[in-house]
């Protein structure tokens, strides 16, 4: 496992010759915290610009695979600008894509592709964006673009997992039928099999203590007790979900405790 380097510095090269631009930066936040700064539209328009380059003012979007999104705002100069593009993958909390098209380069469309990988202390994530062909200008002006971006996102990010305020939360899976874990289909299975593979990740960045099935003579259901900042947080957790997203009739309760003691 990789060390995280606190404070350490958004980084962006850019091969002009292909048209392809990598920037990485680490920060103190686990990747369901970052993901979730990353695809809350309420969350990106607080962090994405400054006053002395632009600001993301809104941002609209569709979160699903073929979904697009759209995003609005105002350079430092009072110029309005607009990019936009389609989600082609969305695994969270560790993978993002989706196309790019900013209105003030010529409706030329470029692809993005973030990744987010715990490590020590929080989350490197790693931005791929290509497709600049031979526009080499363009691809100079996204690099410098991206490391301001990503040190805006580390600066939101980190606090809100550093704070003192966090809660505990149970999170209580039900399945979409009593018997589900006796007769599960082979389709249900993979689902499982993703769903467990998610709260692994979560457990590995440390929102989540605990996570398993319990069995219950009524018909056995899953749990998972979170640390997260408010239970906005943790529905995010939940959307992100493969037992979720899978539409097969699964579905959450959400519980806060009032007290947690916690083994340190």
């Amino acid at each position: 496992m990789t060390t995280l380097h606190k404070n350490s510095p958004a980084r962006a090269i850019a091969d002009l010759d292909s048209g392809t631009i990598l920037a990485t930066v680490e920060i103190a936040a686990p990747p369901p915290r970052v993901f979730r700064a990353l695809t809350t539209p309420d969350e990106i328009v607080r962090w994405w610009g400054s006053d002395t380059t632009y600001r993301t003012n809104e941002w609209k979007q569709d979160l699903r695979v073929g979904g697009r999104w759209r995003a609005t705002g105002l350079g430092a100069d009072g110029v309005p600008f607009a990019v936009e593009g389609e989600f082609l993958e969305i695994t969270a909390p560790h993978t993002l894509v989706h196309s790019w098209k900013p209105e003030w380069d010529d409706g030329h469309a470029s692809r993005v592709t973030y990744r987010l990988e715990a490590i020590e202390g929080g989350t490197r994530v790693t931005v791929r964006h290509e497709g600049f062909g031979d526009r080499r200008e363009s691809c100079a002006s996204h690099a410098r673009g991206w490391e301001s971006v990503l040190g805006w996102l580390a600066d939101f990010s980190a606090p809100a997992a550093e704070g003192g305020e966090d809660t505990y939360f149970v999170c209580r899976l039900l399945a979409p039928r009593p018997s589900f874990a006796f007769d599960m289909n082979d389709a249900e299975r993979a689902v499982m099999q993703e769903h467990a593979g998610y709260w692994m990740s979560l457990l590995t960045a440390g929102t989540a203590l605990i996570f398993g099935p319990v069995a219950d003579p009524k018909g056995p259901w899953g749990v998972g007790v979170v640390k997260a900042k408010d239970e906005a947080s943790v529905r995010t957790l939940e959307a992100g979900d493969p037992a979720i997203r899978s539409k097969r009739g699964f579905s959450y309760e959400i519980l806060p405790m009032l007290q947690a003691v916690v083994r340190e």
